[in-house]
């Protein structure tokens, strides 16, 4: 039998570098991963040529093929705006009141206002409008300033709370503990008060002082039986629903520092016609009124 030739290991070149010991090898890479690396530089050249690529100083390369993106997509949405301006017209023209009338206009006003819900506001109110803590639920029929067409439109235009709309709406609650208007004895037994009458477990003791407490400092905004005032912004007391929390801390810290959320403007945002249509969208979710 003949023996197997023997091979001989050639020792690699390395590239001098070392690592804790560990020495990297200057193997060559392969060859089709050279070429393909090498074409790929060859492509992008060949793409800065043809098409826009290399920034100038007012203004970037336009390519010999002559397209621009930009300018496709900008001929595309007004193509898209122009063919919806005669609806649009008419949204911005109908009363509020009567688009739910009106098949047609309601099915755009909805479509667009759902389109603008997800751009603009699930952010804060979330995908579906079901809020989130400090961020209002607009899909129940609890509503801090009315949840009609119209109110819900002055909502959106006009926002909450906000510094750059003079006819935002507006309310603001007393800090009771934080400028001491109120004894932290007082405020726990007004938080007793407010758990029993929204029905929940609460101390009876506290809760009949904190009666007293209620109606000389909150009833005139939150009403003598605590469902609130709309007008005003201040909400129901006695239902299941919380915008920042029902339970004795979260109430201890809106009693002690009070909240005061905001909510943009949005007629320098967004067109009339986008505001109605998200207006629409909104009222037509199952909380509107």
């Amino acid at each position: 039998m003949s023996k197997k030739p023997t091979t001989t290991k050639t020792q690699v070149e390395t590239t001098g570098h070392s690592w804790d010991g560990i020495e990297e090898y200057n193997n060559p890479l392969p060859r089709w991963w050279l070429w393909t690396f090498y074409l790929t530089i060859i492509w992008g050249l060949i793409y800065t040529i043809l098409y826009p690529a290399w920034p100038l100083v007012h203004s970037a390369t336009q390519g010999l093929w002559g397209g621009n993106p930009r300018i496709a997509v900008e001929a595309e949405i007004q193509r898209f705006d122009d063919a919806n301006a005669a609806i649009e017209a008419k949204l911005v023209d109908t009363d509020l009141t009567a688009i739910a009338a009106d098949g047609e206009l309601l099915d755009f006003a909805t479509n667009a206002g759902g389109a603008v819900f997800k751009t603009w506001c699930a952010q804060c109110h979330g995908a579906g409008a079901a809020g989130a803590k400090g961020y209002p639920n607009l899909v129940d029929n609890d509503w801090l300033w009315g949840g009609s067409i119209e109110d819900i439109h002055t909502t959106i235009q006009h926002g909450i709370r906000n510094a750059e709309d003079a006819d935002a709406r507006y309310s603001e609650m007393p800090k009771f503990g934080a400028d001491e208007l109120l004894e932290p004895a007082q405020i726990d037994q007004v938080v007793q008060y407010v758990r029993q009458i929204s029905g929940q477990e609460h101390d009876a003791g506290l809760a009949s002082e904190g009666a007293v407490v209620f109606a000389d400092n909150c009833s005139a905004c939150h009403m003598e039986d605590g469902t609130g005032d709309r007008a005003q912004g201040a909400p129901n007391l006695t239902d299941a629903i919380w915008l920042y929390g029902g339970d004795v801390a979260a109430l201890t810290e809106t009693v002690t520092n009070a909240r005061f959320g905001v909510m943009p403007a949005w007629s320098d945002r967004l067109s009339e016609a986008d505001i109605r249509a998200v207006a629409t969208w909104v009222h037509s979710r199952g909380g509107g009124e």
